[in-house]
């Protein structure tokens, strides 16, 4: 853009400049920032174009799991009730996003339950989301304090917090790990690999007689919850179709398996059952699979015509987001969007070195109450050590767990993704409970013998974002030019709301601070952002 061409917007200062960093700051207020008129043509830039309007975004938000519930119920009401709030509340993180399984996940306390647990029910005559509700028995689980808390409920009382609110815009989206076991070939959750071979184990696919039982099965979930109070927003068919080896609930899919699925049976099914207006979504898994699904599933036209567009996952790589998939799928399918539906620090405390975490440890010197883990290169992933075939190291180093959610972020809603939805909201201090053993972390981790609640520092990452990134606000173009840093040094992402008030997103990866000017239209800002640190400029456009 040349200075001619360029809009003066009539800057001053900021509104409001948040900054959360490894020093301690936590969504704390910082000076605000004076614009001067002119170009900035030298030195680390980043370039905002409020004028390039791009996608819709739906906000921040985390998962509602059964394991979260049972962590919560471990809580007195009123401690609870706060927890609830620092999540949900106008005056915490006000998450706007939330995802919710159908059935069981690894994150179930015992796992392995469905809603139509009698074999060859087709017509679900049985069908009960009861599981969702039933709570905790003391007698089984003595810590438990409130023997009524559950999965529903803890839906139910985030909704009642966000009724009132002047932006209550809350959306769920629904995904299933897996058809009851009667539906699927293996007739089974799902089948671990031998020893020799962990990889190879299966979650099994549907049994063609059972393809239509599975669609009725997933729009009965979604009147049972309507029922209940709780109307889904989006819906996912499957959560990742290519499996997880077979280490719990799972059920596989093709782009072709799956394509059918929705033009012939789903998408029909919710369209004839009120649920027109649902936000289907495909694939629900890794980013490097998402151009290939996209060519299947919108490229038919049977099938496009009900998929709004794609979930992403991102455990390919610590470090990588893939804009370049995001951004050519984008461009062949403009019309279908892309939301990313789960992420988290998975395999907590596996393949930790020496002195770094002891997982039988983790009170005392590893990721509990412990700042530290969270803004440096501490977390490993579940390919950090794996051999086998297709993993490819380079893609998972160890990480710092800030800033992968940052960079994520950031990252993927300058390229296209509408709304970023972080896993199990709230686990205990050990990352579970897990009936498999698959620990990870979570924004809130909570000692159940305590009851001390550590609000880790993703949580306040997560907090600045969604607090600054609300649902219907646009995202615009935001360009960097640091020719003197590494590339992952600095990152930076924008978006404008309705008021005309820019959010821009920064990220500091280094120990340094970074001097960088912030070039808006025909006026710009010198700016420093503070090592190892999330900025969030608040910029009210004249």
């Amino acid at each position: 853009m040349s200075d001619a061409s360029a809009p003066n917007y009539g800057l001053t200062s900021s509104s409001e400049v948040l900054l959360t960093s490894e020093a301690g700051d936590k969504l704390a207020r910082k000076d605000n920032i004076n614009f001067y008129c002119g170009a900035v043509d030298t030195g680390n830039i980043i370039r905002v174009r409020p004028d390039v309007i791009k996608q819709t975004l739906h906000g921040i938000g985390s998962s509602f799991t059964e394991a979260s519930a049972f962590v919560l119920a471990h809580l007195d009401e009123k401690k609870r009730a706060e927890v609830m709030n620092r999540v949900y509340g106008e005056q915490g993180a006000n998450f706007s996003l939330a995802r919710t399984p159908i059935g069981s996940t690894d994150f179930s306390v015992e796992g392995k339950y469905s809603y139509a647990e009698v074999k060859d029910d087709t017509t679900l005559s049985h069908f009960s989301i009861a599981v969702d509700q039933d709570g905790f028995s003391v007698d089984r689980y003595p810590g438990i304090k409130d023997t009524g808390f559950d999965l529903l409920p803890m839906i139910r009382q985030a909704l009642e917090i966000k009724q009132g609110q002047q932006d209550d815009d809350f959306r769920i989206v629904a995904s299933a790990w897996t058809a009851p076991p009667w539906m699927k070939d293996i007739e089974d959750w799902y089948q671990p690999g031998t020893a020799e071979t962990t990889h190879d184990g299966i979650g099994g696919s549907l049994k063609p007689e059972y393809v239509e039982t599975y669609a009725d099965y997933l729009v009965r979930y979604l009147d049972a919850y309507r029922q209940q109070g709780v109307n889904l927003w989006g819906l996912t068919p499957v959560n990742e179709p290519y499996g997880n080896n077979g280490n719990w609930e799972s059920m596989h899919f093709t782009p072709e398996s799956q394509r059918d699925l929705i033009k012939r049976y789903l998408g029909p099914k919710l369209q004839q059952g009120g649920y027109r207006d649902i936000e289907l979504f495909m694939l629900d898994h890794g980013r490097t699979d998402l151009e290939q699904w996209a060519d299947v599933i919108y490229a038919d036209p049977d099938s496009a015509k009900y998929v709004s567009g794609a979930a992403v996952h991102w455990y390919e790589s610590t470090f990588k987001v893939y804009e370049d998939i995001l951004e050519r799928v984008h461009d062949k399918y403009p019309q279908h969007s892309i939301i990313h539906t789960e992420g988290c620090i998975d395999d907590l405390g596996k393949d930790a070195p020496p002195g770094v975490l002891d997982p039988e440890g983790y009170k005392e010197s590893g990721w509990f109450d412990n700042d530290d883990f969270w803004w440096n290169d501490n977390a490993s992933d579940w390919a950090y050590s794996a051999t086998w075939d297709g993993v490819v190291a380079a893609d998972h180093p160890m990480y710092a767990p800030v800033h992968r959610y940052a960079r994520n972020i950031i990252v993927s809603l300058n390229h296209w993704v509408s709304g970023w939805i972080d896993w199990n909201v709230v686990l205990d201090a050990r990352g579970g409970p897990n009936h498999v053993g698959n620990y990870c972390g979570a924004p809130i981790m909570i000692d159940t013998s305590t009851g001390y609640v550590y609000y880790t520092p993703v949580y306040h990452v997560l907090a600045q974002l969604s607090k600054t990134i609300r649902p219907g606000d646009r995202a615009v173009q935001a360009d960097k030019n640091i020719i003197t840093l590494d590339d992952d040094a600095i990152h930076a992402s924008a978006s404008i709301d309705d008021a005309g008030f820019l959010s821009i997103q920064v990220l500091n990866t280094t120990k340094r601070p970074i001097h960088y000017a912030l070039q808006l239209g025909a006026q710009y800002a010198e700016v420093v952002i503070e090592p190892n640190a999330l900025q969030t400029l608040r910029v009210p456009l004249k």
